[in-house]
């Protein structure tokens, strides 16, 4: 008997404590002599136990007293301790359950109305806490990343459940809420090719139609319309020179066309972008869809620092604004509906970020199109709408209109297609992209804001995607910097103030005629009588800038001044839903009959820069893509010198001065081909986007306040970048701080 009861010990750990029966068998045995055969699982007791246990379930006798062998009536079970023979219980046994939930960090305890969950890792959680987290396609412990067999699910109603329709067995049968606690054992993942794909253990409850979207606030919206924007949109105009010659024939004469949005009205008082649950004060709502990926590649630190930050976009979005999330991995799934970031709001997004796991591949052509699907399918819309897709690695699929998307395997005529020629990759997949993306039907565009994260995305594509959309690319080299990112880019769209933008220009003389419009990725136009043009800019955030450059032919003058053209624009105000149309602004020259000395126009020249710079950086990406290192950075070096030496260089412009910190730090990433294809080629697309947009991206360090490339940024993403930055300091444990150099950047540059 003695052999199985230590067996039994084996088998059941001494995690619970063991009645011993005894048996008429055992009479029969040779008589115990100071040892009972509850001894033999736990030879040595505790004196608290064994009291306890003494008084419940034993009576004692003078045979047990003397240890002598026990009668009929000394059959009762006695309760063993553990030892140091054995395994012990945790001396806080007895707390085990006053820990916090690992999902809503809040305190558990029994006998508090919640339902607890132990899983086979023996780590506890709410039960609702755990139900939801695997409801969205965890099946991995949040504490020790455990792969779990037994699934918590949330029954239906017992009066909803018909007989013989499932086979899943309620534990315990006991109920809560009217709902079951459910288990459903996790099958096994398969892996087929190169590409290992988890099988997704819950169905895809999205909808056919994604017109679930929560309602918007009519009274907050009423009272935004009332307050508007008290400023508009500033037009100045700058010639390339103020005077020419009244007999002097101009035929490529340069006329810089500035805009500057006003101040957003929430923007006067600080610290009223959003978050607080405070109403969208002074400012246009926002409907946004993030489209994360969540593939394998995205496991362990990467996940985490995404989750920190997607945190940190739903506390600073207002009750007004509108969130939905989008996880892709091998397929993509909707977490919610486009849902309004009340409080009770950010609480469910909060749950359903923190449940996201990473497994799969990269299908980032399923994620748009679903994340396209959310803005089509809207039942109502915010004056603002915008998606910000992340992903880290390179699409696993290839998406056409008609076939949809499937695998790429290696080995294959595509996969092979896309490693022999990255340009016409890109091409192909601008195109395919284009396919997915939210149908505008005839209203404004829905930029896409492109995050590449990390050394191995996929930047050609991802760039393609944001310029094609009207959004911009930007590039995460370090894993800590993925929060100020989002949080630069947030602090634009919640700062909208002017919407639908197109410039008008129009010639005054009857022989000025217009050449060209440089005006990057913004589309343009000119009459075919030469004498009318326009640029549709879009949507500018508050204090955004935008610089045009037109090229005209000056006549010879017949007075003291020509006028040249004049410049104006409308625009729709987001919040007061209303038509804007600006005084016009017109460009005039002296003409006197002999000028000594001209002088370029220190804004006129900064800009011609600034597209110069952006036309080499293209070139130089063209070289280094057909493998010719070398002369792409020659083109830089050579790009660098002529900026340096141009008017506005020499007088120590802001702008110039980045644009060659940028330009050296491009030579930099091309200094051999390793280094190119990990994050040279993602730079140089993050700084033709930022350049051909005029907006801020990230890249490097762009975001860090110390650093000297922080082109475009504007007052509201400089503060949510410092509201970021504050409450990650704030969040890691204090260091000791290290001795930094401080940088000074001279107005020319040291002689090479």
């Amino acid at each position: 008997m003695e052999s199985r009861w230590r067996k039994a010990k084996m088998s059941l750990g001494l995690n619970l404590c063991v009645y011993v029966p005894r048996t008429l068998d055992d009479d029969g045995g040779p008589p115990s002599t100071g040892s009972s055969t509850a001894a033999l699982v736990s030879p040595a007791a505790s004196s608290s136990c064994t009291s306890a246990a003494t008084s419940a379930n034993t009576t004692p006798t003078a045979d047990q007293g003397s240890g002598s062998a026990r009668g009929p009536g000394a059959l009762m079970p006695t309760t063993p301790t553990p030892t140091s023979a054995g395994l012990r219980l945790s001396k806080s046994g007895s707390k085990s359950f006053k820990k916090t939930c690992a999902i809503c960090l809040t305190i558990m305890k029994p006998g508090q109305g919640h339902a607890l969950f132990t899983a086979e890792c023996s780590h506890t959680f709410h039960f609702h806490c755990i139900a939801a987290n695997v409801k969205h396609g965890s099946n991995n412990c949040p504490v020790c990343r455990t792969e779990w067999k037994e699934l918590p699910f949330r029954g239906p109603m017992v009066a909803e459940i018909h007989q013989g329709s499932a086979r899943i067995n309620p534990v315990n049968g006991n109920q809560n809420g009217g709902h079951m606690t459910l288990l459903r054992p996790l099958p096994r993942a398969r892996s087929s090719g190169r590409l290992h794909h988890v099988t997704c253990l819950l169905p895809d409850t999205d909808r056919s139609v994604f017109n679930d979207d929560e309602p918007l606030d009519l009274c907050e919206a009423a009272e935004d319309h009332r307050q508007g924007c008290s400023r508009t949109v500033e037009i100045e105009t700058y010639p390339e020179f103020t005077e020419i010659p009244e007999s002097t024939l101009e035929r490529n004469f340069t006329v810089l066309i500035h805009l500057k949005a006003p101040l957003a009205q929430n923007l006067l008082k600080p610290g009223n972008l959003g978050g607080d649950n405070c109403p969208n004060t002074g400012r246009a709502p926002v409907d946004l869809i993030t489209v994360l990926d969540v593939s394998g590649s995205m496991a362990g630190t990467k996940l985490a620092l995404l989750k920190r930050a997607m945190g940190f976009v739903i506390q600073n979005l207002g009750s007004s604004d509108r969130l939905s999330v989008i996880a892709f991995s091998s397929s993509a799934r909707r977490l919610f509906p486009l849902r309004r970031m009340t409080e009770s709001g950010r609480q469910k997004s909060l749950q359903a970020v923190n449940s996201l796991t990473s497994n799969g591949g990269t299908n980032i052509a399923e994620g748009l199109r679903k994340g396209s699907k959310v803005i089509e399918e809207r039942q109502a819309k915010n004056p603002v709408c915008s998606i910000i897709l992340l992903s880290d690695g390179q699409d696993t699929y290839t998406v056409s209109p008609t076939t949809g998307a499937h695998k790429v395997f290696a080995g294959s005529p595509t996969a092979g297609s896309q490693k022999a020629s990255p340009t016409a990759s890109s091409q192909k997949a601008a195109a395919e992209y284009c396919a997915l993306l939210p149908s505008t039907n005839g209203s404004q565009q829905v930029p896409v804001h492109v995050f590449g994260f990390g050394a191995d995305h996929d930047a050609a594509s991802l760039h393609s995607i944001s310029q094609t959309s009207g959004g911009t690319f930007s590039f995460i080299e370090t894993e800590a910097t993925i929060q100020d990112a989002f949080a630069q880019c947030i602090g634009g769209l919640l700062s909208v103030v002017a919407q639908d933008l197109r410039v008008k220009v129009e010639s005054l003389h009857p022989d000025v005629h217009f050449g060209s419009i440089r005006s990057g990725s913004y589309s343009s136009r000119i009459a075919d009588d030469r004498r009318n043009g326009s640029i549709d800019v879009g949507d500018l955030y508050a204090e955004e800038e935008r610089d045009f450059l037109m090229s005209v032919n000056v006549p010879q003058g017949c007075g003291d001044e020509t006028t040249l053209l004049k410049v104006g624009c409308v625009y729709k105000d987001p919040l007061m839903k209303e038509t804007i149309n600006m005084a016009e602004v017109q460009v005039k020259i002296s003409r006197p009959a002999f000028v000594s000395v001209q002088t370029v126009s220190i804004q006129v020249d900064r800009q011609k820069n600034r597209l110069h710079a952006a036309e080499v950086m293209a070139a130089a990406r063209f070289s280094a893509e057909r493998g010719d290192l070398t002369h792409a950075v020659s083109l830089l070096e050579d790009c660098r010198r002529m900026i340096m030496s141009s008017a506005s260089g020499e007088s120590g412009d802001r702008l110039c001065q980045s644009l060659d910190a940028e330009l050296k730090e491009m030579q930099e990433r091309m200094a051999n081909r390793q280094r190119y294809e990990a994050s040279g080629r993602a730079y140089v697309l993050s700084g033709l986007s930022s350049h051909s947009w005029q907006r801020a991206t990230a890249r490097g360090d762009s975001t860090d306040s110390e650093s000297l490339i922080q082109a475009y940024q504007t007052t509201s993403m400089v503060d949510m970048v410092l509201r970021s930055q504050t409450l990650t300091r704030s969040s890691t444990p204090r260091q000791t701080p290290q001795m930094r150099h401080a940088k000074s950047f001279p107005a020319c540059p040291q002689p090479r």
